[in-house]
């Protein structure tokens, strides 16, 4: 793991570093292998990002786009992960219809939706079960309570390891997310975190002795780059 905190001056500082990073990461994954990958965030934090996205020229038809976590809610509501990266960034685009995989949250029993995804997973990147393909750019943020994904402290979902893709929960509701592996698989994994009301969370985490059951963005250690842009309100004291 080669690991990386840049404290930026705000958050519209925080989001053109984030444009540069993902920018430079998808472009070095095309010239590569023809293709770059990407998993989406939710929240209000990439919204900017992917707003800025909308109006970069990259080569779209080599783009594939999947998102790290979604709600389980229609495709259509307001708190849909995919209907706001649709609305402010791949609807703006000619990305191939077909390039983009959303995870599905139409079924009646949440764990299907998992494991629906996980198979088109699986046939994308030509992977078995059991192994963890690498995504190349997975895009992350991080709640005051420490959670990234919809992976939350204390629940069942942060000790899956044999699966691509798991049922999360907050307060009850179901969520679809990576696992913690998958994410770990990743070449490049980008948070982007801004306020003061993280600064806690991340003085646990960037500890020595990060209790992960209670901070679970502690958990994410992957194999390639792990970059943290922060802006200066969600920089712990020293």
């Amino acid at each position: 793991m080669n690991k990386h905190v840049e404290v930026l001056p705000d958050v519209a500082a925080l989001v053109d570093r984030s444009l540069d990073l993902v920018v430079e990461k998808l472009q070095a994954a095309i010239a590569a292998r023809n293709l770059a990958t990407i998993a989406l965030s939710g929240g209000s934090t990439p919204k900017p990002l992917y707003e800025k996205l909308a109006q970069q020229n990259l080569p779209w038809d080599k783009l594939h786009i999947f998102w790290g976590d979604e709600r389980y809610v229609p495709a259509d509501h307001p708190d849909s992960n995919q209907r706001m990266a649709r609305l402010a960034w791949l609807d703006q685009v000619p990305i191939p219809a077909n390039q983009i995989y959303p995870m599905p949250t139409d079924e009646e029993d949440p764990t299907t939706a998992a494991q629906k995804y996980e198979a088109k997973l699986q046939a994308f990147f030509n992977s078995k079960p059991g192994e963890f393909p690498s995504i190349d750019v997975n895009l992350l943020g991080m709640g005051d309570d420490g959670h990234t994904a919809s992976l939350f402290p204390h629940t069942q979902a942060l000790g899956v390891r044999d699966r691509l893709i798991t049922v999360g929960s907050k307060d009850g509701q179901p969520r679809i997310t990576f696992t913690v592996p998958f994410i770990n698989a990743a070449r490049t994994v980008i948070f982007m975190v801004a306020g003061a009301n993280k600064q806690a969370a991340l003085k646990q985490i960037f500890s020595d002795d990060c209790d992960t059951q209670e901070y679970p963005s502690g958990l994410i250690q992957p194999k390639g780059d792990l970059i943290w842009l922060l802006d200066r309100a969600a920089q712990p004291p020293n």
